[in-house]
Protein backbone atom coordinates (compact mmCIF):
# COMPACT_ATOMS: atom_id res chain seq x y z
CA UNK A 1 0.00 0.00 0.00
CA UNK A 2 1.13 3.56 -0.51
CA UNK A 3 0.32 7.04 1.41
CA UNK A 4 -2.31 7.65 -1.71
CA UNK A 5 -4.18 4.43 -0.79
CA UNK A 6 -7.84 5.43 0.12
CA UNK A 7 -8.62 5.05 3.83
CA UNK A 8 -12.22 2.81 3.15
CA UNK A 9 -9.94 0.11 1.43
CA UNK A 10 -7.15 0.19 4.65
CA UNK A 11 -10.38 -0.25 6.76
CA UNK A 12 -11.33 -3.10 4.77
CA UNK A 13 -8.05 -4.78 5.05
CA UNK A 14 -8.31 -5.21 8.46
CA UNK A 15 -12.04 -5.68 8.23
CA UNK A 16 -11.04 -8.76 6.13
CA UNK A 17 -8.34 -9.88 9.30
CA UNK A 18 -4.88 -9.03 6.69
CA UNK A 19 -2.38 -6.83 8.66
CA UNK A 20 -1.99 -3.40 8.03
CA UNK A 21 1.80 -2.30 7.01
CA UNK A 22 3.13 0.53 8.61
CA UNK A 23 2.82 3.22 6.72
CA UNK A 24 -1.07 1.63 6.56
CA UNK A 25 -1.50 2.45 10.65
CA UNK A 26 0.46 5.74 9.87
CA UNK A 27 -2.15 7.27 7.19
CA UNK A 28 -5.32 5.72 9.58
CA UNK A 29 -4.12 7.77 12.43
CA UNK A 30 -3.26 10.71 10.52
CA UNK A 31 -6.56 10.67 9.42
CA UNK A 32 -7.79 10.17 13.25
CA UNK A 33 -6.05 13.63 13.90
CA UNK A 34 -6.74 15.85 11.70
CA UNK A 35 -10.19 14.87 10.81
CA UNK A 36 -9.85 13.17 7.30
CA UNK A 37 -11.11 9.58 8.39
CA UNK A 38 -15.50 10.54 9.66
CA UNK A 39 -16.46 9.29 13.16
CA UNK A 40 -18.60 6.32 11.04
CA UNK A 41 -14.86 5.76 9.77
CA UNK A 42 -13.28 5.69 12.87
CA UNK A 43 -15.74 3.83 14.29
CA UNK A 44 -15.69 1.07 11.57
CA UNK A 45 -12.09 0.98 12.35
CA UNK A 46 -12.25 0.55 15.88
CA UNK A 47 -14.99 -2.57 15.64
CA UNK A 48 -12.48 -4.16 12.58
CA UNK A 49 -9.73 -3.84 15.26
CA UNK A 50 -11.84 -5.35 17.72
CA UNK A 51 -13.04 -7.85 16.16
CA UNK A 52 -10.00 -9.13 13.97
CA UNK A 53 -6.88 -8.03 16.44
CA UNK A 54 -3.60 -6.83 15.95
CA UNK A 55 -0.60 -8.69 16.11
CA UNK A 56 2.78 -7.22 18.10
CA UNK A 57 4.33 -5.62 14.91
CA UNK A 58 0.70 -3.58 14.44
CA UNK A 59 0.12 -2.91 17.96
CA UNK A 60 3.55 -1.38 18.31
CA UNK A 61 3.26 0.51 15.08
CA UNK A 62 -0.62 1.47 16.23
CA UNK A 63 0.97 2.95 19.89
CA UNK A 64 3.98 5.24 18.14
CA UNK A 65 1.77 6.93 15.47
CA UNK A 66 -0.57 7.40 18.60
CA UNK A 67 2.40 8.93 20.64
CA UNK A 68 3.68 10.73 17.60
CA UNK A 69 0.85 12.35 16.37
CA UNK A 70 0.98 15.53 19.18
CA UNK A 71 3.58 16.94 20.97
CA UNK A 72 6.51 14.70 22.17
CA UNK A 73 7.90 15.91 25.21
CA UNK A 74 11.57 16.71 25.09
CA UNK A 75 13.80 17.31 28.25
CA UNK A 76 17.14 17.37 26.80
CA UNK A 77 17.69 21.16 26.94
CA UNK A 78 16.88 21.04 30.58
CA UNK A 79 19.89 18.99 31.74
CA UNK A 80 18.26 16.93 34.01
CA UNK A 81 20.60 15.21 37.27
CA UNK A 82 18.07 12.36 36.95
CA UNK A 83 16.02 10.13 34.97
CA UNK A 84 12.47 11.13 33.65
CA UNK A 85 10.12 8.12 34.94
CA UNK A 86 6.69 7.72 35.42
CA UNK A 87 3.80 4.75 36.54
CA UNK A 88 -0.07 4.34 35.30
CA UNK A 89 -2.61 2.02 36.91
CA UNK A 90 -5.52 0.37 34.99
CA UNK A 91 -7.65 1.66 37.64
CA UNK A 92 -9.50 0.26 40.81
CA UNK A 93 -11.14 1.70 43.82
CA UNK A 94 -9.44 3.62 46.89
CA UNK A 95 -5.95 3.75 44.40
CA UNK A 96 -4.52 6.84 45.42
CA UNK A 97 -0.68 5.85 44.77
CA UNK A 98 0.34 8.41 42.10
CA UNK A 99 -0.70 10.70 44.65
CA UNK A 100 2.64 9.28 46.79
CA UNK A 101 4.62 7.66 44.37
CA UNK A 102 5.39 11.08 42.63
CA UNK A 103 6.49 12.93 45.20
CA UNK A 104 8.46 9.69 46.10
CA UNK A 105 10.33 9.14 43.19
CA UNK A 106 11.52 13.03 42.94
CA UNK A 107 12.79 12.48 46.15
CA UNK A 108 14.63 9.67 45.43
CA UNK A 109 16.48 11.56 42.12
CA UNK A 110 14.01 11.01 39.69
CA UNK A 111 11.86 13.64 37.42
CA UNK A 112 7.76 12.62 37.16
CA UNK A 113 6.08 14.51 34.51
CA UNK A 114 2.78 12.51 35.25
CA UNK A 115 -0.16 12.79 32.86
CA UNK A 116 -3.09 11.46 34.80
CA UNK A 117 -6.93 10.93 33.59
CA UNK A 118 -10.16 11.43 35.66
CA UNK A 119 -12.57 8.94 37.15
CA UNK A 120 -14.24 6.54 34.83
CA UNK A 121 -16.92 3.97 35.73
CA UNK A 122 -16.67 3.07 39.18
CA UNK A 123 -12.52 3.92 39.38
CA UNK A 124 -11.47 6.89 40.70
CA UNK A 125 -9.41 9.68 38.84
CA UNK A 126 -6.41 11.01 40.28
CA UNK A 127 -7.23 14.32 38.84
CA UNK A 128 -10.41 14.17 40.44
CA UNK A 129 -8.44 14.01 43.67
CA UNK A 130 -6.03 16.67 43.02
CA UNK A 131 -8.74 19.01 42.31
CA UNK A 132 -10.26 18.59 45.96
CA UNK A 133 -7.19 20.53 46.78
CA UNK A 134 -8.36 24.73 46.20
CA UNK A 135 -6.62 26.38 43.73
CA UNK A 136 -4.74 22.98 42.06
CA UNK A 137 -5.22 23.56 38.45
CA UNK A 138 -4.23 20.10 36.36
CA UNK A 139 -4.17 22.27 33.19
CA UNK A 140 -0.68 24.55 33.27
CA UNK A 141 0.89 25.83 30.47
CA UNK A 142 4.28 24.01 29.16
CA UNK A 143 6.74 26.54 30.22
CA UNK A 144 5.45 25.76 34.04
CA UNK A 145 4.48 22.54 33.47
CA UNK A 146 8.86 21.93 32.75
CA UNK A 147 9.27 24.09 34.98
CA UNK A 148 8.12 21.80 38.20
CA UNK A 149 9.44 18.77 36.69
CA UNK A 150 12.92 20.48 36.60
CA UNK A 151 12.70 22.32 40.00
CA UNK A 152 10.19 20.48 42.24
CA UNK A 153 10.92 16.54 40.58
CA UNK A 154 7.28 16.12 39.94
CA UNK A 155 3.95 17.72 38.86
CA UNK A 156 0.87 15.53 38.00
CA UNK A 157 -1.18 17.27 35.49
CA UNK A 158 -3.97 16.20 32.73
CA UNK A 159 -3.74 15.70 29.31
CA UNK A 160 -3.12 18.68 27.08
CA UNK A 161 -4.73 19.19 23.88
CA UNK A 162 -1.11 19.06 22.29
CA UNK A 163 -0.01 15.49 23.77
CA UNK A 164 -1.76 12.18 21.67
CA UNK A 165 -4.36 14.15 20.39
CA UNK A 166 -5.81 10.72 17.71
CA UNK A 167 -6.10 9.14 20.99
CA UNK A 168 -8.12 11.40 22.69
CA UNK A 169 -10.54 11.48 19.41
CA UNK A 170 -10.35 7.97 19.07
CA UNK A 171 -11.39 6.72 22.81
CA UNK A 172 -14.37 8.68 22.71
CA UNK A 173 -15.83 6.65 19.63
CA UNK A 174 -14.57 3.23 21.23
CA UNK A 175 -16.59 4.94 24.58
CA UNK A 176 -19.71 4.88 22.27
CA UNK A 177 -19.24 1.74 19.86
CA UNK A 178 -18.46 -0.80 22.20
CA UNK A 179 -15.00 -1.13 21.33
CA UNK A 180 -13.10 -0.35 24.78
CA UNK A 181 -11.90 -3.46 25.59
CA UNK A 182 -9.86 -4.38 22.76
CA UNK A 183 -6.37 -5.23 23.83
CA UNK A 184 -4.67 -3.54 20.60
CA UNK A 185 -6.47 -0.53 21.64
CA UNK A 186 -6.57 -0.69 25.06
CA UNK A 187 -2.54 -0.99 24.88
CA UNK A 188 -2.08 2.03 22.21
CA UNK A 189 -4.29 4.43 23.99
CA UNK A 190 -2.23 4.05 27.42
CA UNK A 191 0.97 3.72 26.11
CA UNK A 192 0.46 6.30 23.18
CA UNK A 193 -0.02 9.34 26.10
CA UNK A 194 2.63 7.97 28.65
CA UNK A 195 5.39 7.74 25.80
CA UNK A 196 4.53 11.31 24.26
CA UNK A 197 6.13 12.46 27.81
CA UNK A 198 9.69 11.30 27.06
CA UNK A 199 10.12 8.99 29.23
CA UNK A 200 13.08 6.98 29.94
CA UNK A 201 11.34 4.06 31.84
CA UNK A 202 7.95 2.91 33.02
CA UNK A 203 6.28 1.09 35.58
CA UNK A 204 2.72 -0.25 35.09
CA UNK A 205 0.20 -1.06 37.81
CA UNK A 206 -1.96 -3.76 36.29
CA UNK A 207 -4.81 -4.57 38.40
CA UNK A 208 -6.87 -7.95 38.93
CA UNK A 209 -9.93 -8.55 40.68
CA UNK A 210 -13.74 -7.85 41.16
CA UNK A 211 -12.78 -3.65 42.04
CA UNK A 212 -10.77 -4.00 38.37
CA UNK A 213 -11.85 -3.78 34.71
CA UNK A 214 -10.33 -7.20 34.14
CA UNK A 215 -11.40 -9.53 36.89
CA UNK A 216 -9.02 -12.24 35.83
CA UNK A 217 -5.62 -12.60 36.50
CA UNK A 218 -4.96 -14.38 33.43
CA UNK A 219 -6.76 -11.23 31.59
CA UNK A 220 -4.99 -9.27 33.18
CA UNK A 221 -1.38 -11.03 33.17
CA UNK A 222 -1.41 -10.84 29.24
CA UNK A 223 -2.50 -7.11 29.37
CA UNK A 224 0.61 -6.47 31.64
CA UNK A 225 2.59 -8.33 29.23
CA UNK A 226 1.72 -7.09 26.04
CA UNK A 227 2.08 -3.40 27.43
CA UNK A 228 5.83 -4.62 28.70
CA UNK A 229 6.51 -5.89 25.21
CA UNK A 230 5.20 -3.32 23.46
CA UNK A 231 6.60 0.23 25.23
CA UNK A 232 9.27 -2.00 25.40
CA UNK A 233 9.63 -2.16 21.76
CA UNK A 234 8.70 1.44 20.93
CA UNK A 235 12.24 1.95 23.20
CA UNK A 236 11.22 2.85 26.70
CA UNK A 237 12.15 0.12 29.37
CA UNK A 238 8.94 -0.97 31.34
CA UNK A 239 7.67 -2.72 33.98
CA UNK A 240 4.54 -4.41 34.79
CA UNK A 241 2.88 -5.37 38.62
CA UNK A 242 -0.20 -7.57 38.34
CA UNK A 243 -2.14 -6.50 41.74
CA UNK A 244 -4.58 -7.00 43.49
CA UNK A 245 -7.96 -5.28 43.29
CA UNK A 246 -10.56 -7.60 45.61
CA UNK A 247 -10.78 -4.53 48.15
CA UNK A 248 -9.74 -1.02 48.36
CA UNK A 249 -6.19 -0.34 47.69
CA UNK A 250 -6.92 2.69 50.71
CA UNK A 251 -9.24 1.98 53.70
CA UNK A 252 -10.94 5.13 51.93
CA UNK A 253 -12.47 5.96 48.39
CA UNK A 254 -13.64 9.57 47.52
CA UNK A 255 -11.53 12.57 46.08
CA UNK A 256 -10.71 14.80 49.18
CA UNK A 257 -10.97 11.74 51.31
CA UNK A 258 -7.87 10.09 49.58
CA UNK A 259 -6.16 13.04 49.60
CA UNK A 260 -6.23 12.98 53.06
CA UNK A 261 -5.12 9.68 53.16
CA UNK A 262 -2.22 10.84 51.11
CA UNK A 263 -1.19 13.21 53.82
CA UNK A 264 -1.16 10.08 56.52
CA UNK A 265 1.09 8.47 54.71
CA UNK A 266 3.20 11.68 53.49
CA UNK A 267 3.62 12.78 57.03
CA UNK A 268 3.94 9.81 58.78
CA UNK A 269 0.84 9.91 60.38
CA UNK A 270 0.23 6.61 58.91
CA UNK A 271 3.33 4.15 57.61
CA UNK A 272 1.57 0.90 56.98
CA UNK A 273 -0.79 -0.50 54.89
CA UNK A 274 -1.67 -2.09 51.35
CA UNK A 275 -1.37 1.27 49.59
CA UNK A 276 2.34 1.60 51.40
CA UNK A 277 3.03 -1.74 50.18
CA UNK A 278 2.12 -1.72 46.51
CA UNK A 279 3.68 1.75 46.28
CA UNK A 280 6.74 0.87 47.29
CA UNK A 281 7.17 -2.17 45.15
CA UNK A 282 6.35 0.07 42.27
CA UNK A 283 8.83 2.82 43.00
CA UNK A 284 11.45 0.01 43.61
CA UNK A 285 10.84 -0.86 40.30
CA UNK A 286 11.05 2.73 38.93
CA UNK A 287 14.36 3.25 40.80
CA UNK A 288 15.70 0.07 39.13
CA UNK A 289 14.43 1.16 35.84
CA UNK A 290 16.53 4.34 36.26
CA UNK A 291 19.50 3.26 37.61
CA UNK A 292 18.87 5.07 40.49
CA UNK A 293 19.43 2.07 43.02
CA UNK A 294 21.62 -1.12 41.68
CA UNK A 295 19.93 -3.74 43.67
CA UNK A 296 15.91 -3.81 45.17
CA UNK A 297 17.42 -3.72 48.32
CA UNK A 298 19.30 -0.50 47.91
CA UNK A 299 15.95 0.85 46.38
CA UNK A 300 14.02 -0.06 49.24
CA UNK A 301 16.39 1.25 51.82
CA UNK A 302 16.52 4.47 49.93
CA UNK A 303 13.10 4.59 49.88
CA UNK A 304 12.54 4.26 53.34
CA UNK A 305 15.08 6.63 54.36
CA UNK A 306 13.71 9.04 52.24
CA UNK A 307 9.93 8.81 53.59
CA UNK A 308 11.57 8.92 56.92
CA UNK A 309 12.46 12.17 56.01
CA UNK A 310 10.12 13.83 55.36
CA UNK A 311 11.39 14.99 52.03
CA UNK A 312 8.89 13.21 50.52
CA UNK A 313 5.97 15.51 51.77
CA UNK A 314 8.06 18.39 51.59
CA UNK A 315 7.58 17.26 47.12
CA UNK A 316 4.57 17.13 47.61
CA UNK A 317 3.65 20.05 49.08
CA UNK A 318 5.51 22.45 46.46
CA UNK A 319 4.28 20.26 43.47
CA UNK A 320 0.86 21.71 44.86
CA UNK A 321 2.19 25.06 46.05
CA UNK A 322 3.50 25.42 42.42
CA UNK A 323 0.38 24.06 40.73
CA UNK A 324 -1.69 27.43 41.69
CA UNK A 325 -2.70 24.95 45.51
CA UNK A 326 -2.05 26.35 49.38
CA UNK A 327 1.37 26.72 50.37
CA UNK A 328 0.48 25.26 53.94
CA UNK A 329 -1.73 22.21 52.88
CA UNK A 330 0.47 19.77 54.61
CA UNK A 331 0.19 21.85 58.22
CA UNK A 332 -3.79 22.16 57.76
CA UNK A 333 -5.72 19.89 55.71
CA UNK A 334 -8.80 20.37 57.25
CA UNK A 335 -8.76 24.25 56.49
CA UNK A 336 -8.40 23.50 52.63
CA UNK A 337 -9.86 20.05 52.25
CA UNK A 338 -13.86 20.12 51.92
CA UNK A 339 -16.07 17.61 54.31
CA UNK A 340 -19.36 16.66 53.79
CA UNK A 341 -22.27 17.78 56.14
CA UNK A 342 -23.65 13.75 56.85
CA UNK A 343 -21.37 11.18 58.32
CA UNK A 344 -22.93 7.92 59.31
CA UNK A 345 -21.53 4.57 60.29
CA UNK A 346 -22.39 1.62 58.91
CA UNK A 347 -22.74 -2.03 61.25
CA UNK A 348 -22.93 -5.83 59.96
CA UNK A 349 -26.11 -7.06 61.08
CA UNK A 350 -23.96 -9.67 63.35
CA UNK A 351 -20.31 -9.79 64.21
CA UNK A 352 -18.03 -11.54 62.65
CA UNK A 353 -15.18 -11.58 59.87
CA UNK A 354 -15.38 -9.98 56.43
CA UNK A 355 -15.56 -12.82 54.03
CA UNK A 356 -15.66 -10.94 50.60
CA UNK A 357 -15.74 -7.44 49.40
CA UNK A 358 -17.61 -6.31 46.31
CA UNK A 359 -15.03 -3.92 45.20
CA UNK A 360 -16.68 -2.71 42.31
CA UNK A 361 -20.43 -2.20 44.16
CA UNK A 362 -17.84 0.27 46.46
CA UNK A 363 -16.57 2.52 43.86
CA UNK A 364 -20.52 2.78 42.18
CA UNK A 365 -21.71 3.37 46.02
CA UNK A 366 -19.23 6.47 45.93
CA UNK A 367 -20.10 7.62 42.48
CA UNK A 368 -23.77 7.37 43.86
CA UNK A 369 -23.09 9.95 46.35
CA UNK A 370 -21.67 12.23 43.40
CA UNK A 371 -18.12 11.18 43.83
CA UNK A 372 -18.00 10.53 40.36
CA UNK A 373 -19.34 10.90 36.95
CA UNK A 374 -22.51 9.12 35.60
CA UNK A 375 -22.21 11.35 32.25
CA UNK A 376 -19.76 13.08 30.73
CA UNK A 377 -19.23 16.55 32.12
CA UNK A 378 -20.90 15.82 35.05
CA UNK A 379 -19.75 17.89 38.50
CA UNK A 380 -18.84 16.04 41.31
CA UNK A 381 -18.56 16.60 44.50
CA UNK A 382 -15.10 16.29 46.22
CA UNK A 383 -16.10 15.68 50.11
CA UNK A 384 -18.42 12.44 49.62
CA UNK A 385 -17.19 8.86 49.75
CA UNK A 386 -16.59 6.23 52.09
CA UNK A 387 -13.88 6.02 54.64
CA UNK A 388 -12.29 3.05 57.38
CA UNK A 389 -13.59 0.41 55.05
CA UNK A 390 -12.73 -2.62 57.07
CA UNK A 391 -10.70 -4.97 55.08
CA UNK A 392 -10.83 -9.00 54.28
CA UNK A 393 -10.71 -10.77 57.55
CA UNK A 394 -10.73 -7.68 59.75
CA UNK A 395 -13.46 -8.72 62.59
CA UNK A 396 -16.07 -6.02 62.42
CA UNK A 397 -18.65 -5.42 65.24
CA UNK A 398 -20.66 -2.78 67.32
CA UNK A 399 -17.62 -0.71 67.60
CA UNK A 400 -16.15 -1.59 64.12
CA UNK A 401 -18.53 -0.60 61.35
CA UNK A 402 -18.22 -2.08 57.94
CA UNK A 403 -17.45 1.81 56.51
CA UNK A 404 -18.08 5.32 57.09
CA UNK A 405 -19.99 7.08 55.06
CA UNK A 406 -19.44 10.60 54.21
CA UNK A 407 -22.82 11.76 52.51
CA UNK A 408 -24.18 15.77 51.10
CA UNK A 409 -27.59 14.64 52.52
CA UNK A 410 -29.15 11.74 54.77
CA UNK A 411 -31.04 10.09 52.29
CA UNK A 412 -27.95 9.71 50.39
CA UNK A 413 -26.35 7.94 53.33
CA UNK A 414 -28.99 6.01 53.40
CA UNK A 415 -29.08 4.94 49.98
CA UNK A 416 -25.14 4.32 50.59
CA UNK A 417 -25.95 1.90 53.83
CA UNK A 418 -27.98 -0.02 52.04
CA UNK A 419 -24.92 -0.78 49.12
CA UNK A 420 -22.10 -0.97 51.90
CA UNK A 421 -24.09 -3.96 53.46
CA UNK A 422 -24.93 -5.28 50.39
CA UNK A 423 -21.17 -5.33 49.15
CA UNK A 424 -19.48 -6.54 52.26
CA UNK A 425 -20.21 -10.02 53.02
CA UNK A 426 -19.53 -11.13 57.19
CA UNK A 427 -19.23 -14.53 58.43
CA UNK A 428 -18.22 -16.92 61.51
CA UNK A 429 -14.94 -18.02 60.03
CA UNK A 430 -11.46 -16.87 58.92
CA UNK A 431 -11.34 -15.44 55.24
CA UNK A 432 -7.77 -15.40 53.47
CA UNK A 433 -6.83 -12.17 51.22
CA UNK A 434 -5.40 -13.29 47.75
CA UNK A 435 -1.98 -11.69 47.61
CA UNK A 436 -1.29 -7.82 46.77
CA UNK A 437 1.33 -8.65 44.12
CA UNK A 438 0.41 -11.19 42.08
CA UNK A 439 3.47 -11.04 39.34
CA UNK A 440 6.10 -9.04 38.27
CA UNK A 441 6.77 -8.74 34.74
CA UNK A 442 9.80 -7.26 33.16
CA UNK A 443 11.53 -6.65 29.46
CA UNK A 444 14.46 -4.55 28.57
CA UNK A 445 14.04 -2.18 25.65
CA UNK A 446 16.15 -3.44 22.82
Amino acid sequence: MTARTLLPELIRIKRDGRVLERESIEQLVAGISDGSLSDAQVGALAMAVFLKGMNAAETVTLTEAIRDSGEVLDWSDLDLPGPVLDKHSTGGVGDLVSLVLGPWIAACGGHVPMVSGRGLGHTGGTLDKLEAIPGYSVTPDTASFRRLVREVGVAIIGQTADLAPADRRLYAIRDVTATVESLPLIVSSILGKKLACGLDALVMDVKTGNGAFMPTAEASRGLARTLVEVASQTGTPTTALVTNMSQPLAPCAGNALEVREALRLLTGEKRHGRLLEVTRDLAAELLLAGRLADSRETAMAHLDKTLASDAVAERFARMVAGLGGPSDLLERPDHYLPQAPVTRAVHAEHPGRVQAIDTRALGLAVVALGGGRRALGEAIDPAVGLSHIASLDETVDAQRPLALIHAASAADADRAARQVSKAIKVGDGPATPPPLIHDVIRREAP
